[in-house]
């Protein structure tokens, strides 16, 4: 599995029991649907290796503990600490309304309540203090705050993505 066909789902970050068990800090607002996971793809000097796991649970709300196959000690543990976990983009929860996720928003076409068509999305900056819709238009390049207050509708038939951007905020740019 490449790691462009999966998503970052979190982060190992300590031993649980002298068993060889884990905990990983979940990138998620909703950990507890990962309490049922089969397998895991943890991200080894560049490669993704899958681990079945023998057994999952949420922790102290959020974290998930991981009983992986195969680590049966601290040694084995300790070798998986600070490792990235990735699962296949299929298994995403679906997202509706206007909730969306950063890599499927990609070529969508914005329009501005009172400018109209301003241009594409090439991608979301997430860098900064407020992600940031990165919009191509010609040769210029238009950064837009991804606030709930902005967005007003997210159609993903069409690929548009309708905003209602501050005043002055767009011009700025063009």
């Amino acid at each position: 599995m490449k790691k462009e066909e999966c998503f970052y789902l979190g982060k190992i970050v300590k031993k649980f029991s002298f068993k060889g068990e884990l905990l990983a800090k979940l990138d998620s607002d909703d950990p507890e649907i990962y309490e049922e996971l089969d397998s895991v793809f943890i991200e080894h000097r560049g490669t993704l290796i899958p681990y079945f796991i023998e057994h999952a649970q949420l922790h102290k709300s959020d974290l998930l503990r991981l009983k992986l196959e195969d680590v049966n000690n601290e040694a084995e543990a300790d070798a998986l600490l600070k490792a990235d976990l990735y699962l296949p983009l299929s298994m995403l929860p679906k997202l509706e309304g206007n909730k969306f996720y950063y890599h499927e928003i990609a070529g969508f076409k914005v329009i501005d309540k009172r400018l109209g068509d301003i241009g594409i999305i090439n991608n979301v900056n997430d860098q900064t203090a407020q992600p940031l819709f990165v919009i191509i238009k010609g040769e210029k390049e238009i950064l837009l705050p991804i606030n709930d207050d902005i967005i007003k509708k997210v159609d993903r038939k069409n690929q548009v993505i309708e905003v209602n951007a501050p005043e002055g905020l767009i011009e700025l740019y063009l």
